[in-house]
């Protein structure tokens, strides 16, 4: 199901930067019930995107409303929103481009998630690394590329997810997942200003994990931090907490911070 600037349609014109340049942002959200699992931080991330790429997007009650609409249809479900600079320009100039596009479309569920949850997920170092870049660092833009070759060497794996880490080494997120891990009291996870994405479900775990009794800090870490740790766990706004269980050959039993995460995350309000 695709709504394209208020219409039901799956048509985009070949002109649009989405499709010439990668020129937009985007976010994914989890259906549930006809609701959709944090609505207002989906639109704060699109508003920030659009904001960092000079977008003038600003149909942002139809954008809502729209998502409401599609989301009522769905009793599980993904939510998916791309805001494109529109049509027009000339090269890679965005003169005269005033019209951004929006485009929705719905999808099921992953029905891997469930065995995920109940198994926890092993881990492959990814060969492919992000780029460092501060100024697009943290926002979900439409350049994946990246990740696609991830996902590419990950599916020439044994694993589920793959860990990866920046151009200087740094670890910095999963393929489709932000990571956290735990050592003691002390819960560290990657700092994403100037790779990965500020995921909105690794913000919230964020929130939660500063009232407990947990010291949480950002980090730029190598990967054997991670061989270090009682616990390590992946998160993304689908997902939403998962546990590691494997890295290589270090494997992980604890689930304490999981535990904690899991029913804060998996039943937030409903927009």
């Amino acid at each position: 199901m695709f709504l394209i600037n208020g219409l039901e349609q799956n048509v985009l014109t070949a002109g649009d930067r989405a499709l010439q340049f990668g020129d937009g942002c985007f976010t994914t959200a989890r259906i549930d019930g006809g609701g959709i699992h944090f609505l207002p931080e989906h639109l704060a991330r699109l508003k920030k995107a659009c904001e960092v790429l000079l977008i003038p997007f600003a149909d942002w009650s139809e954008l809502e409303a729209e998502m409401r609409q599609l989301a009522a249809r769905q009793i599980s479900g993904v939510l998916k929103v791309i805001i494109s600079r529109g049509a027009g320009g000339r090269g890679y100039s965005a003169a005269g481009c005033l019209n951004p596009s929006r485009i929705l479309s719905t999808s099921p569920y992953p029905a891997h998630y469930q065995r995920w949850h109940e198994e926890g997920v092993s881990l492959s170092l990814s060969p492919v690394r992000l780029g460092r870049n501060p100024m697009l660092a943290g926002i979900k833009h439409l350049n994946r590329l990246e990740q696609v070759l991830v996902r590419r060497y990950l599916e020439q794996t044994g694993s589920d997810e793959a860990l990866v880490l920046d151009s200087e080494g740094w670890v910095t997120e999963c393929c489709v997942a932000n990571i956290f891990w735990r050592k003691g009291r002390d819960v560290f996870t990657p700092r994403v200003d100037q790779a990965g994405v500020n995921g909105i479900m690794r913000q919230f775990c964020l929130q939660q994990l500063a009232s407990s009794d947990l010291r949480v800090v950002e980090v730029n870490a190598r990967p054997d931090a991670l061989s270090c740790a009682d616990e390590v766990i992946i998160c993304n706004a689908l997902m939403p907490v998962i546990s590691v269980r494997q890295w290589d050959d270090k494997a992980w039993a604890s689930r304490e911070m999981y535990h904690f995460l899991a029913p804060l995350c998996e039943y937030p309000e409903l927009s």
